[in-house]
């Protein structure tokens, strides 16, 4: 009979237990949206974006999540790079209460559209890619954006002065007819206006639907330029390389782009065509020949969660690098602000400080007169390997052109 009593009260014991266990609550998940150009052919900016996002919120979970044990979590929306549904999502993302923030992706024209709506809502904006200059200065007061990311300016500031290295300063702009690339004319004559060694020669605009390059390409050359300075996306860049190719190798300018070639798979499909013409690009970030803790970190748990073969097969490198980094200062702020109240992270997001980041160490990512959390100097060249990596371009010296 003891030996019942015993066997029943532990049988009430454990069910108790079942019980209380279940009583308590699991804690909400804090949101965090991406509204990105998911769906767009041959893009791998949107999901390098939300790689980099998922490393950091499985880092953050795994120490415990924030405000008291609640997980981190994204909701994904696709814009598919039109403004109007970039527009929708973020309307929609906005009434739920438990979205704090809203990541963006690639496409300056659809986040620049976006900004009446991001400050309508007072939600914030935080921004791994897009590099229009207006996206940050933007004259709302209070600022709801910030970005971890390239500018136009500093691009441009790059770009040229690689080409000077060169000795190459009779440049021609080929430069697709968007916000972005109107960005990117006035970033150029501002730097060229101060720096009168460089000359614009021909500037010649294009749309997304035109078939070739070649005309437009021409009439660069047929200017006097040593060179194009090329703003556009993959298959922009793979028109241009082709219209290249297709003449004679005195007629084939250095080509020196901007990085939006480089959230998508244009080095595949240009395949042998890049060996024929000398073509490199902006970047801000690389994991290649990084051997320290923080970045072994990052590229193991790619290699586990996403099957990410090496450093070298990881596809739009800078968005994994920035949206990881961006999403860990986020997480601080968050954790400042104590609640998910969207103007206490926004103000929060301005007072973090000493984040050690893989990028680099942030001692104040963002203040309130700078919402930019990288600068000029992380700015480099780099150019695409036999292997499709990108490389970045080092001196003579062992450092990155621009420094």
């Amino acid at each position: 009979m003891q030996a019942l009593t015993k066997i029943s009260l532990f049988i009430f014991l454990l069910i108790s237990g079942v019980a209380w266990a279940e009583s308590v609550p699991t804690p909400l998940p804090i949101y965090v949206g991406l509204d990105a150009e998911f769906g767009y052919k041959d893009s791998t900016s949107a999901e390098a974006i939300k790689r980099g996002m998922l490393i950091a919120i499985e880092e953050i979970n795994q120490r415990g999540g924030l405000l008291a044990g609640r997980p981190l979590a994204i909701l994904e929306r696709a814009n598919n790079s039109t403004p109007a549904r970039s527009i929708a999502n973020i309307q929609e993302l906005a009434k739920l209460p438990d979205v704090v923030a809203v990541f963006c992706g690639r496409f300056s024209p659809t986040v620049l559209d976006s900004l009446p709506v991001i400050h309508q809502q007072k939600i914030p904006m935080l921004d791994p890619w897009a590099a229009a200059d207006g996206i940050i200065d933007n004259q709302y007061s209070p600022n709801y954006v910030f970005r971890l990311s390239l500018r136009d300016s500093w691009a441009m500031q790059t770009m040229i002065p690689f080409a000077g290295g060169k000795k190459l300063h009779k440049l021609g702009l080929l430069l697709l007819n968007t916000s972005w690339g109107r960005s990117n004319l006035s970033a150029a004559e501002t730097y060229i206006k101060a720096n009168s060694q460089y000359k614009i020669m021909a500037m010649q605009w294009y749309n997304w639907t035109d078939d070739s390059l070649l005309d437009k390409y021409l009439q660069i050359l047929n200017a006097g330029s040593e060179a194009v300075i090329f703003v556009g996306n993959p298959i922009d860049a793979l028109k241009l390389v082709k219209a290249e190719t297709s003449l004679p190798t005195e007629q084939r300018l250095p080509i020196i782009s901007h990085w939006g070639i480089t959230g998508g798979n244009f080095a595949q499909q240009a395949g042998d065509l890049l060996t024929q013409v000398d073509f490199s690009m902006v970047q801000t970030y690389s994991f290649i020949g990084k051997q320290d803790a923080h970045t072994l970190q990052v590229l193991a748990a790619a290699q586990r969660l996403f099957g990410v073969k090496d450093v070298r097969a990881l596809e739009s490198p800078v968005g994994v690098a920035h949206a990881y980094d961006l999403m860990h200062i986020l997480a601080k702020a968050i954790t400042l602000a104590g609640s998910t109240d969207r103007s206490k992270i926004r103000d929060a997001l301005e007072q973090v400080k000493n984040y050690e980041g893989l990028i680099k160490k942030f001692p104040q990512p963002f203040t309130a007169k700078r919402h930019e959390a990288l600068t000029l100097q992380d700015v480099f060249m780099a150019r695409y390997a036999a292997d499709f990596a990108i490389e970045p371009i080092f001196s003579d010296k062992h450092s990155v052109l621009h420094h």
